[in-house]
């Protein structure tokens, strides 16, 4: 499923702050990207609705399987690109960026080659 950009990066923020936190919660999403509580409740209303989330009794927010997997694979695509970024020379802060807004538009075609490209480069500047 292609989700929106701003579908995405909530899922990511999800995964991060679960890694970190363990619970997640509106507030922590809303601190995190620096968004409203309204504007983070909405959009979990809707991701919720649309079977990304899960909300318990106590309100804590968790992916669900099919949202872990968008999840996890926004992430892996930004860290990915951060990281052949920063290889290319791109300062650390400017990747991370960079990677932000990129890992929503790239084809998993191109996305693929480009990592294979990276992989071999570096296998081949290590012989």
């Amino acid at each position: 499923m292609n989700l929106q950009e701003s579908a995405e990066m909530y899922l990511e923020t999800i995964l991060i702050l679960e890694k970190t936190k363990g619970s997640v919660r509106a507030i922590d999403i809303a601190r995190h990207m620096q968004f409203s509580r309204p504007t983070i409740s909405q959009q979990i209303k809707r991701l919720s609705g649309d079977g990304y989330l899960e909300l318990d009794e106590k309100k804590n927010i968790s992916l669900t399987p099919k949202g872990r997997l968008i999840a996890e694979e926004t992430y892996r695509r930004h860290n990915s690109l951060a990281e052949i970024f920063i290889w290319m020379g791109v300062s650390e802060e400017t990747a991370f960026k960079d990677a932000c807004r990129i890992e929503h538009y790239i084809s998993a075609e191109t996305f693929n080659c480009l990592r294979q490209h990276y992989q071999k480069a570096r296998e081949n500047a290590n012989q």
